[in-house]
């Protein structure tokens, strides 16, 4: 079992930056206007606009373009205590005017984030996710934790220009694979005995066991969550080997899902506004 287990998102936290550099906690103090009314919360995305940190929000449908960087907490004076406070999220409509948030502004920066199949539903990433683009589920954060719920959205069609995020990595820390006997035709995988013995989501990168015992990634994914027991798995394309040639699984293969939850992201060219020419 992987240790620890993802059970919601956190919004978008930052690892490295691009060509392996190191993330040295670098931040730019961003004013909040006096009364700010929307929340905004550690991971979520922020965009300026005339001078100001706002919450920037994502959709579905595609990107948020402005966005300058990600919410990494905030400082301001209490207007009832009168004490500096520095926390994890704004909390709309404070009146504090010398309220700063902390944003992780430099647009190479690498970030971890959790794949949802909608709102906080985790789901998975796949290898075979890696140089394509990701959609943002937008929801709004936790007061107790303080934490965005910002997540991923998994998608079986990754390719779109306008989506915010580039996918550079996959996390392995949180992955957990479970295995059965079976084989694939084409989009399906057939399996035998018991079939599944636990349920997967939709996401979940396959792979199988080779004659002499290596992994063979196959550059596919599930793409409809199978519940245990299930005798037949959906996947997004025929499973390729050897320089992505199309190559069944052979029967009577130990065929391994793997349920990866948490995958590493940049924020995309032309959507983050250091990268963009259009003013906001």
């Amino acid at each position: 079992m992987a240790y620890p287990v993802v059970s919601a998102p956190y919004g978008l936290k930052p690892i490295n930056l691009i060509g392996g550099q190191v993330f040295a906690g670098s931040t730019r103090e961003i004013p909040i206007q006096y009364g700010e009314a929307t929340s905004i919360y550690y991971g979520d995305f922020v965009k300026v606009l005339q001078g100001f940190a706002q919450r920037q929000a994502v959709t579905t449908a595609g990107g948020a373009a402005g966005m300058v960087g990600v919410f990494l907490g905030c400082s301001y004076t209490n207007p009832l205590t009168k004490q500096k406070t520095f926390a994890q999220y704004w909390p709309g409509g404070t009146l504090a005017g010398d309220a700063v948030a902390i944003v992780c502004d430099d647009p190479d920066t690498v970030f971890k984030a959790v794949v949802c199949s909608s709102g906080t539903t985790v789901a998975s990433g796949s290898y075979a996710m890696v140089g394509q683009n990701y959609q943002m589920i937008n929801t709004t954060g936790s007061t107790a934790t303080g934490n965005s719920s910002n997540a991923l959205l998994y998608s079986a069609t990754l390719t779109t220009s306008t989506f915010p995020m580039r996918v550079v990595g996959v996390v392995p820390d949180t992955a957990s694979s479970v295995s059965a006997t079976g084989s694939s035709s084409s989009t399906t995988i057939t399996l035998t005995g018991s079939g599944l013995p636990s349920a997967i989501v939709a996401g979940t990168d396959v792979s199988y066991v080779a004659s002499n015992g290596q992994i063979i990634r196959t550059g596919s994914f599930v793409t409809t969550a199978a519940a245990a027991g299930a005798t037949s798995v959906t996947i997004n394309v025929a499973t390729t080997s050897l320089g992505l040639t199309a190559t069944p699984i052979p029967s009577g293969s130990t065929i391994v899902f793997t349920q990866i939850p948490e995958m590493l992201v940049k924020i995309n060219f032309g959507i983050h506004e250091y990268y963009t020419a259009t003013a906001v």
